[in-house]
């Protein structure tokens, strides 16, 4: 995606299309650099998002060559804090959507650049990519997230080795590693990751953020309650409309018309 001058002086691009929120960081002369004005539009976007019965994924881009440098410094030094009360840092690091959401990642994403794509659920990575944690090497410490879910991503040690020196993990061993779904061209990142959220809004909407949900929060559940647990979160979705629709749509051989509800 490229910028105009009718979006220049927006922070965040925002389009919805058949089920998919498209978000896309629009700061490329600051390298997609972190200012609380961005902070607050992806935090408002997400929100909507959320709330949004029409709309099952999302997918977050960046204009220009760099996906996002991270925390916006000179607005630091202005005493500028790019944290909303709800979702923390960039409007996400904290709390992110209830729903699905992709990382598409054409160029470096590093110190909260790369924060914000660990908050993502999937990763669609350019050939020209990296991430880097580099906050030690200035005398800071990643706490946008990158240290809460790093070693959940990748083996203890690596994560250990990447948050401790600040070195660079390029797009190709990140794959290797498990903690990029796909790598592709340069300049493609965008659309690949358009085609992924593609085949999860065509499922159910219900079924998809339950799923997330029970993903992500069943490893921190005792076992003995484990099925209690997740049952709290599938009964709603069993005993809902698209429950009936997606079973009708199967006997009746079409496609299934969702709802949300």
């Amino acid at each position: 995606m490229t910028s105009t001058d009718t979006d220049v002086e927006q922070p965040l691009l925002v389009s919805d299309n058949d089920g998919v929120r498209t978000l896309t960081l629009n700061r490329p002369a600051a390298r997609n650099a972190v200012n609380l004005d961005m902070s607050k539009a992806i935090d408002a976007a997400l929100t909507e998002f959320d709330d949004r019965r029409d709309l099952t994924v999302a997918v977050l881009a960046a204009n220009g060559p760099t996906f996002c440098a991270g925390m916006d410094l000179k607005a630091f030094l202005r005493g500028e804090r790019p944290l909303t009360p709800r979702r923390g840092f960039a409007g996400i690091a904290q709390e992110p959507p209830r729903k699905p959401i992709i990382a598409a990642v054409d160029g470096p994403a590093v110190a909260g650049g790369f924060e914000i794509v660990l908050a993502c659920d999937m990763i669609v990575a350019a050939e020209n990519a990296f991430f880097a944690l580099p906050e030690v090497k200035r005398g800071l410490v990643a706490a946008g997230g990158g240290l809460l879910r790093l070693p959940g991503r990748l083996p203890y040690h690596v994560a250990m080795e990447l948050s401790l020196t600040g070195k660079q993990i390029s797009a190709r061993d990140a794959e290797r590693l498990g903690l990029v779904n796909k790598v592709v061209a340069p300049g493609t990142a965008v659309a690949t990751a358009l085609e992924l959220a593609a085949e999860i809004a065509a499922c159910g909407p219900l079924a998809v953020a339950a799923t997330k949900q029970i993903l992500q929060d069943s490893p921190g559940w005792p076992a003995e309650e484990a099925f209690e647990r997740q049952a709290e979160l599938t009964t709603p979705v069993r005993s809902s409309a698209d429950a009936k629709e997606g079973a009708l749509a199967f006997t009746e051989k079409r496609a299934p018309v969702w709802t949300g509800s």
